[in-house]
C-alpha cells in the first residue's frame, strides 16, 4: 500500500483497524478464550464474512502487521545513512519500531498476562519486521563483516527482548522505552569487525 492510496483502499484499511480496534478491546474487557469471531464482527459492525476477508482467525487479529506498519518500518530502516555504524542503525530502528507500537503494546502484554492462548498465538507478532529487519542487515553487510552484522542485529533483538521481559507491570510504557535505550546501550557497541 506504498504512495498515496484511493478511495477504496482507505475504506479497506479503515475496516481493517476497525476490527482490531474492536477485537482487541473485546478481548481485554471479557478475554481472549472467551471472545468469539461473531462477537468480533458484531462489534465492528462488520459481517461475519467481511471480517474473514480481513483476517483468517481471532490469532490473525493479534499477530498481523497494520498494512502501512511494514510501509512505516521500512522506511525507518532505508532511511538510515549508509556510512552509519551499524550499531547506531540497528539501535535507532528498534527504537523506532517499539516507539510505533506504543499504542498496542502495552494492550498485548496484559492480554497475554490474563490469556495463555492469546500468549501463544501472539508468538509470531513482528515475524515480518524480524524477516525485514535480517534482509536489510545482510544487504548492508560485507562478506567480510557478515557475522559480525548478523551478533549486532541478534544483540539487538535480545536488548529488545530483555527490555520487554523486564518491564514491570505497573510501569508506563515510557519506562519500557527507558529499559529498551539502557538495554541497547549496554549491548552495544562492544562487537566490532576483527
Amino acid at each position: 500500500m506504498g504512495g498515496t492510496m484511493n478511495l477504496r483502499e482507505r475504506k479497506k484499511l479503515a475496516t481493517w483497524r476497525a476490527i482490531r480496534v474492536a477485537a482487541l478491546r473485546l478481548f481485554e474487557e471479557q478475554g481472549y478464550e472467551a471472545t468469539t469471531v461473531e462477537q468480533i464482527a458484531a462489534a465492528a459492525n462488520v459481517s461475519r464474512a467481511t471480517f474473514f476477508n480481513y483476517f483468517a482467525g481471532k490469532e490473525a487479529v493479534v499477530v498481523d502487521q497494520d498494512p502501512e506498519e511494514r510501509r512505516d518500518w521500512q522506511a525507518l530502516m532505508d532511511g538510515r545513512p549508509a556510512d552509519e555504524p551499524l550499531w547506531d542503525s540497528l539501535a535507532a530502528i528498534m527504537t523506532g519500531f517499539c516507539e510505533s507500537l506504543r499504542e498496542t503494546l502495552p494492550l498485548h502484554r496484559r492480554l497475554k498476562a490474563k490469556s495463555p492462548a492469546f500468549a501463544q498465538s501472539a508468538q509470531s507478532f513482528g515475524a515480518q519486521f524480524f524477516t525485514d529487519l535480517r534482509q536489510w542487515v545482510a544487504a548492508r553487510a560485507t562478506p567480510a563483516d557478515d557475522m559480525t552484522a548478523i551478533l549486532q542485529m541478534n544483540l539487538a533483538l535480545a536488548a529488545t527482548n530483555s527490555a520487554y521481559e523486564t518491564w514491570g507491570a505497573d510501569e508506563s510504557f515510557d519506562g519500557f522505552m527507558h529499559r529498551l535505550e539502557r538495554c541497547l546501550r549496554q549491548a552495544g557497541p562492544g562487537t566490532t569487525s576483527d
